[in-house]
């Protein structure tokens, strides 16, 4: 089974809530693994707010995105 978001909440700072298609819901922090120039934008928080739901993961505007099964091994924050 390949591992996809199914839902997603902003927390606050750099958390989201996320829902996963194996019954896992966790809090990850991603202000750590903003890192390279598509992830810059992300540092503004009101950017970073804005993402959707999209192609089973998390996903910006600006098209930068986190593989699901990245988000899943991350830490609960």
């Amino acid at each position: 089974m390949f591992t996809e978001v199914v839902k997603a909440e902003y927390v606050d700072g750099y958390r989201i809530r996320l829902w996963f298609n194996n019954q896992v819901t966790k809090v990850v922090d991603l202000r750590t693994s903003l890192k390279g120039k598509v992830f810059e934008p992300l540092k503004n928080l009101n950017f970073f707010k804005r993402f959707t739901v999209k192609y089973n993961t998390i996903e910006w505007e600006n098209g930068a995105d986190f593989a699901p099964e990245y988000l899943l091994s991350l830490p609960e924050a």
